[in-house]
């Protein structure tokens, strides 16, 4: 009997080779599951990890260099989310802070259920000296160190402590990254001396791996209850979330609406899955949802939520859905998810669902009376969009509003636009025109400030030859520019938006709101009541941006912004354009809040301000349901 052939390789030489190669299947698609290794270098992980990239080279495991452990992570995230979560990134760091900066990073991961494979360096498993350098003493717990912060924002976690023990992790941490469920952050802590320990490998598990990516289909039972709900509402509105894309349902969800005349809003996620002109496409839905799919969603007798989890935003924190006899109909892979709002439970893959469901209701449709009057009142809609979008002084300096405007008249199909957190985030999801699937790319899921210029990257990275801009505030520049220098050492060209409010424009105005007067948001010195009143600060962004490598383009009326834009959008090296924009007037600024949302306000206050906004606050929160 013959023995197996092993390898004699370090326990990171073996994870390189390993991860180089394991491929990805769906619907006969084959692609390279792990695509690159991001990493930044430390004593945790440069003679173990480091070593063995140099050694594999770049056509076994291409190499990029991050400044950021955080926005490494975002970039893998962008390239995952853009490759239809088939293809995905790596990323290595030291222990200790390395370590920990990944954190935020996993946590966005894992929200919004995007592969990521985390490779951060360990303190010794030998421990030949105690403690190390980094390490966390633990008096009651010898085995902890700062990676165990990322436990409970991993879909998966392993600490390798034998070579051996790779074998067995490896395997699992592919199978839950390509998990339609349960994908998210996938961390591998790896101790920095079993790192760089030789082992005779079985050469079977350097063996090239297809994961097949499945698409569970319909239960025959939970497919005719859908199809018998769906037939008895007189007023149904489908909700579009992320899965729609994960899943690459688009098609299915054209065909599906215009088979049955059903209407279509769409969560932060799932903006994009119809196309902004189709018939059936009524905007978003929810606290930053338009009018139209919101008053939908008030007067719905059935929701049919589709690739969606249903957030607080989506719903107005359980205030949207106000018909008496509304139900809900969940269509989604994952149990937990297809049960929320006591639904009726449709567990499939979204195509396969939004296929099955037409099929079975065949030559079941709205009542025309609904579809005239959800197809009016879209229209109405895109007027109020043309308003807020319109400038007619083109000296001005623009709204924010019409900063997308601006882009909006510029970008064809093929743009991506890339954004997470602030004010932006509400007005694209009201008022942007998403002409394709990926066009629209708000990571909304974690909301994570300082997302959108690593997450630009990715995408860039995935779709070389579009145009991918990243929109930004200055509050979000500020907390994570860093990826910018590796744009330009790459030789991305990203297409880099600031606009430049002076603060957290956002959290401002949520603070007004709710009593809180603006307090800590603005960006300004310090005024004679002792608070940040004063004049703005001498902040330059455009200079920053320029010092990291970009090519700035400095603007300051309308006029200005529409040339910046074209020309970033024709250069082939990353480009900034830098805008200040005004506040938004009653003629120019964007339609308000169509829903509410719960932020919880004071229950007793000396300051008139808040006494007002909880009286505010009581009455939304009395239309709070439970749907049961």
């Amino acid at each position: 009997m013959t023995a197996p052939r092993s390898v004699r390789l370090t326990t990171a030489q073996a994870l390189v080779r390993f991860l180089g190669r394991q491929y990805t299947e769906r619907d006969g698609r084959r692609q390279r599951l792990i695509a690159a290794t991001w990493g930044i270098f430390g004593h945790g992980n440069v003679a173990g990890i480091g070593q063995a990239l140099l050694e594999s080279g770049p056509d076994a495991m291409p190499f990029l260099q991050g400044r950021n452990e955080q926005a490494m992570v975002h970039a893998a995230v962008g390239y995952a989310r853009q490759c239809g979560r088939l293809s995905a990134h790596a990323v290595t760091t030291s222990i200790g802070p390395g370590a920990t900066n990944l954190v935020t990073g996993a946590a966005l991961a894992t929200v919004n259920r995007i592969p990521v494979l985390l490779l951060p360096g360990d303190t010794f498993a030998t421990r030949p000296a105690d403690p190390v350098l980094q390490q966390l003493e633990v008096p009651y717990a010898g085995d902890l160190s700062v990676n165990d912060t990322l436990r409970p924002v991993s879909r998966y976690f392993d600490r390798i402590t034998r070579p051996e023990a790779l074998v067995p992790a490896a395997l699992q941490a592919m199978r839950v990254l390509t998990d339609p469920v349960q994908t998210g952050a996938v961390t591998l802590a790896l101790p920095q001396d079993v790192q760089a320990e030789a082992y005779d490998w079985p050469e079977e598990f350097f063996a090239e791996r297809v994961w097949r990516v499945r698409r569970p289909r319909p239960d025959t039972g939970e497919l005719r209850a859908a199809a018998e709900a769906v037939r008895a509402a007189r007023r149904p509105l489908l909700i579009a979330g992320g899965g729609i894309r994960h899943s690459g349902a688009e098609e299915a969800l054209r065909a599906f609406a215009e088979a049955t005349g059903i209407p279509v809003a769409a969560t932060q996620a799932g903006k994009g899955a119809l196309r902004h002109d189709h018939p059936a496409e009524v905007g978003a839905v929810g606290h930053t949802g338009t009018a139209t799919a919101d008053d939908l969603a008030r007067a719905a007798d059935l929701v049919i939520a589709a690739g969606t989890r249903l957030t607080d935003f989506t719903t107005a924190s359980s205030t949207l859905f106000q018909d008496p006899g509304v139900r809900f109909l969940g269509l989604n892979p994952d149990p937990y998810d297809a049960h929320k709002q006591a639904a009726l439970p449709l567990v499939a893959d979204a195509r396969e669902g939004l296929d099955a469901l037409r099929a079975e209701l065949a030559g079941h449709r709205v009542d025309p009376a609904y579809e005239q009057t959800y197809r009016r009142a879209k229209l109405y809609w895109e007027a109020l969009v043309d308003q807020a979008f319109h400038a007619s002084d083109e000296d001005a300096v623009p709204t924010q509003a019409q900063v997308l405007g601006a882009l909006d008249a510029l970008v064809d199909d093929t743009d991506v636009i890339v954004n997470a957190a602030g004010s932006l985030p509400g007005d694209l999801h009201r008022l942007w025109r998403a002409r394709s699937s990926y066009q629209y790319h708000v990571e909304y899921g974690y909301s994570c400030m300082g997302y959108e210029i690593p997450g630009a990257l990715g995408v860039a990275l995935a779709a070389p030859g579009r145009p991918v801009w990243a929109l930004v505030g200055d509050g979000s520049y500020l907390m994570n520019p860093t990826e910018l220098v590796t744009a330009v050492q790459e030789g991305v060209p990203v297409k880099v938006v600031i606009l430049d409010n002076h603060g957290y424009a956002s959290i401002g105005g949520l603070s007004g709101a709710v009593g809180g007067e603006g307090f800590g948001t603005a960006y300004r010195f310090r005024g004679p009541d002792g608070g940040y009143t004063g004049d703005p600060l001498p902040v330059d962004l455009a200079a920053n941006a320029a010092s990291l490598g970009m090519a700035v383009i400095r603007t300051r009326t309308i006029g200005d912004l529409r040339k910046a834009l074209a020309e970033a959008r024709g250069s082939d090296r990353p480009t900034c354009v830098y805008a200040q924009t005004r506040t938004p007037d009653t003629v120019s600024g964007p339609p308000p809040a169509q829903a509410w949302w719960d932020v919880p306000v004071a229950e007793t206050a000396t300051r008139a301000s808040a006494a007002r906004a909880r009286e505010e606050y009581d009455r939304q929160a009395a239309q709070r349901r439970r749907h049961l």
